[in-house]
């Protein structure tokens, strides 16, 4: 148990933003909103206003999202919503191991200036994506909810600014197969610990 707990350290300080940081960011690699990142920095190449509209819809996006899962907690009953939350982070896991792809439709950006087009298409884009599914699971485990927040947001930024900054030539060479599998496994490790553990 004592290995587990290295795990995933509750009692660590800031353990709930470091846990969803990782999580979120390794979910968001090969993901269609870092396809979509790379199509804005390829259509606008002004990379800080691109970057400031996913900070800002990927808050206000996931801010809604960890709301959703904290009521969630509130609602059900701790046994029901254990394994409702495991289960969760199985079904994303296997999510995870399927290639994502930007469809034709998502790929009309709005003919506004960089930060506009980039906060709405965001927004738009993580409606129930597997990170915004993500983060309401993170936020019916984890407390307190700001720390969720703001390490999904880390997370989704940590995986897409270097996108923006270095464009195509970045993005080409990501691994993207490996880091499918490590989310995965990311995902079905805290499936197994929200089960053996429930989520106290």
């Amino acid at each position: 148990m004592s290995q587990l707990h290295s795990l995933f350290p509750d009692a660590l300080p800031f353990a709930a933003a470091l846990v969803s940081t990782g999580t979120v960011a390794l979910a968001e690699i090969g993901d269609k909103t870092q396809l979509l990142a790379l199509l804005l920095a390829a259509r606008f190449r002004r990379p800080w206003p691109i970057i400031a509209g996913i900070l800002v819809a990927t808050l206000l996006n996931h801010a809604l999202a960890a709301w959703v899962g904290s009521l969630a907690a509130d609602w059900l009953r701790p046994e029901v919503l254990r394994w409702v939350v495991a289960a969760s982070f199985l079904a994303v896991a296997l999510w995870t191991l399927k290639p994502d792809t930007l469809d034709d439709d998502e790929a009309g950006l709005p003919a506004r200036g960089a930060f506009i087009a980039t906060t709405i298409a965001f927004f738009v884009a993580e409606i129930g994506d597997k990170t915004q599914v993500a983060t309401v699971l993170l936020a019916a485990r984890y407390d307190p909810l700001w720390e969720v927040i703001a390490g999904t947001t880390a997370g989704m930024l940590l995986a897409n600014v270097p996108v923006v900054l270095l464009g195509s030539r970045f993005a080409d060479r990501l691994p993207l197969k490996a880091a499918r599998y490590v989310a995965a496994a990311v995902f079905a490790a805290l499936a197994v610990w929200v089960a053996v553990r429930g989520l106290g």
